[in-house]
């Protein structure tokens, strides 16, 4: 017995030639913006890293000691290293992004299509996350800072 393909089997990308080169060329930019990203979060591992070893490592200990700040100077290289944990995954889904729109273009694959704007979404869905935090945080500081300063 033959089987038949439904029409959603055999879809195709069916773009106008504008858009396919807007995505093509979107593809070519978030590729190079997420190698420099990789790049960034490997530079931010090796000084975090090399921060907390030569603060650890530094003769007198800590310089702010006499100011009363009694706390280990390694864990400043640490902040470093937190940072890069958190910028990998943005960097990640755009570069999963850039790989699959290429492939998908390439393949006039859907399934790539989609797995590449689900990438995409992820990306800036995570921006979208990470910059409420900040911003809240931020209000929380500075209303902090306002009933400490009327105190």
């Amino acid at each position: 017995m033959i089987e038949q393909k439904s029409v959603f089997d055999t879809f195709e990308l069916n773009l106008p030639p504008a858009i396919l080169d807007f995505l093509k060329e979107t593809s070519s930019w978030t590729y190079f913006l997420s190698i420099l990203g990789f790049i960034g979060i490997g530079l931010m591992l090796l000084f975090g890293i090399f921060f907390s070893v030569a603060m650890g490592l530094m003769p007198g200990g800590n310089p702010y000691e006499a100011m009363g700040m009694n706390m280990n100077m390694s864990f400043f290289g640490l902040i470093y290293v937190a940072m890069a944990l958190v910028y990998f995954f943005p960097v990640l889904y755009l570069f999963n992004f850039s790989r699959k729109m290429k492939s998908a273009l390439a393949s006039n694959n859907s399934d790539d299509l989609t797995a590449a704007f689900s990438n995409l979404k992820s990306h800036y869905k995570f921006l979208g996350i990470f910059t409420i935090a900040i911003v809240s945080l931020y209000l929380l500081i500075f209303i902090g800072a306002l009933f400490t300063g009327l105190m």
